[in-house]
């Protein structure tokens, strides 16, 4: 690794972890009570189908008491709230720990941490949610910064969660501009502390998973530099659970899954009330919960385990072996989606072969009386307490002016990458030659690049687009 990594916390977290909970029990339970405990990250909202919604809609212990008067046993769920993969992992290891959710990287490290304990060794069942080109991960600098890309980060300091997939995205996207990871001084840190450390300036930016970039954006603290969504490399969460518990249990894992699937169909139908749901019981704003949660989010939730995220799993080992996080990892053993098949029921083979987003944004275009059909540009306002389809965002920034006053958010799919904004901090493009001449970009740079190849359009901000439209 790097000598300029510094604070390592990811790592240091998990060995302080795993020292502080050496000899605790598992999550058996004696007689006929059986203790399942749960680990979570309730801010790290794609995996609020296995954690923060699952535990507010109740579904886990309905299906357990469920099981429980069949079997004559009786299951006590214990919930434990995580800020990262690391900790949840350690806690595992030292059998405090059942079931858990996290992301792809950590998913990895779980893995190869657990593999040399018999009574720990863990299997990946399951997948919550995921963005085939990888945007859930962004790197966001205070909005005064002077940088226009990565490139203009060359011997600043940069915040990240080291071994995660934001960790991840950084170093291939500074390679994918000639730098590499020495050209920057990586700071080691959990989300919150890095937020804290850019809005500060003891960090010039803050490349991290969901919700903290947006997060940073919508409070009007920072904008977008870059997109993970430009390395078109993809990036999920899922659930990581105890071989040997599980074995112990099947019963419970298939419960677990069949409720995840439960949530996950309770989101499908009503995404609002979802997204309101985990901001009341995250204290996040419901405004950025929607724009990962919602309806066309950036997250698509989705159980199969699909074989574009197997497959990406497998090219993530290296770069976790060259920063010394794993030493070797099977991933294909790692891998059962034997219990979730089992739970999932009819359909599975079906669902697993779809990368179509379930949530779609659907309805009649008011303004432009069309049908909001296609996910590409289908976008959206949320107006009082109601959201308003529209079918593209030229549309959209038409029905905004029309209803007037401010909207608590405004959402728009970036015309390069489709990575769902809000629109009022995307770099707008004005092209006249286009159907729908109002384009929404992620970056500055991208808005530069389409610029330079579409002759007469020009560059403007959300409010000329909006007195444009």
């Amino acid at each position: 690794m790097n000598a300029r990594w510094k604070a390592v916390t990811s790592i240091a977290a998990l060995g302080a972890a795993l020292a502080g909970l050496a000899g605790c029990g598992g999550s058996g339970g004696g007689g006929g009570t059986v203790r399942v405990d749960v680990g979570y990250q309730s801010k790290t909202i794609n995996t609020v189908t296995a954690g923060t919604l699952l535990r507010d809609l109740g579904h886990l212990e309905r299906r357990l008491a469920e099981l429980g008067r069949r079997n004559g046993k009786t299951y006590k769920v214990r919930w434990y709230d995580f800020a990262t993969g690391a900790p949840l992992t350690a806690q595992m290891i030292a059998g405090k720990i059942a079931i858990g959710s996290m992301g792809d990287y950590p998913l990895l490290i779980n893995g190869s941490r657990s593999a040399g304990f018999d009574d720990a060794r863990s299997r990946f069942v399951g997948v919550t949610g995921y963005n085939l080109r990888g945007s859930l991960n962004q790197v966001v600098v205070p909005r005064d910064s002077t940088a226009r890309t990565l490139a203009d980060l060359r011997g600043k300091a940069v915040s990240t969660s080291v071994g995660s997939a934001a960790h991840g995205m950084l170093v291939r996207g500074l390679r994918g501009q000639g730098l590499q990871p020495a050209d920057i001084e990586i700071l080691g840190q959990d989300p919150s502390v890095g937020v804290t450390n850019v809005e500060s300036g003891k960090a010039a930016a803050l490349a991290q998973f969901v919700p903290y970039p947006q997060q940073m954006i919508f409070n009007g603290k920072a904008r977008l530099l870059y997109d993970g969504g430009a390395i078109a490399f993809p990036t999920f969460h899922g659930i990581v659970a105890r071989e040997k518990w599980t074995r112990d249990h099947p019963e419970v894992l298939e419960a677990f899954l069949a409720a995840t699937k439960d949530t996950t169909a309770h989101l499908h139908r009503d995404p609002l009330d979802s997204a309101r749901r985990v901001a009341r019981a995250t204290g996040l704003q419901p405004e950025v919960v929607y724009l990962y949660n919602g309806a066309g989010g950036l997250v698509t939730f989705d159980m199969t385990i699909k074989p574009q995220l197997v497959d990406a799993l497998r090219k993530d080992v290296p770069f976790l072996k060259e920063i010394g996080s794993i030493k070797e990892l099977d991933v294909d053993a790692f891998t059962d989606d034997g219990p979730l098949r089992r739970a999932y029921g009819p359909g599975y083979d079906r669902d697993a072969a779809s990368l179509t987003n379930p949530a779609a944004i659907k309805g009649r275009d008011e303004i432009c009386d069309l049908d909001v059909t296609d996910p590409r540009t289908a976008s959206e306002a949320w107006i009082g307490e109601e959201i308003t389809p529209a079918a593209n965002p030229t549309c959209l920034l038409r029905l905004v002016k029309k209803r007037g006053g401010e909207p608590r958010a405004v959402y728009a799919p970036s015309a390069d990458t489709g990575t769902k904004l809000f629109a009022d901090a995307a770099s707008w493009v004005r092209d006249p030659r286009a159907e729908w001449p109002l384009l929404p970009f992620a970056t500055p740079e991208a808005a530069a690049a389409y610029v330079g190849g579409h002759p007469g359009a020009q560059t403007l901000d959300y409010r000329a687009a909006l007195a444009a439209a």
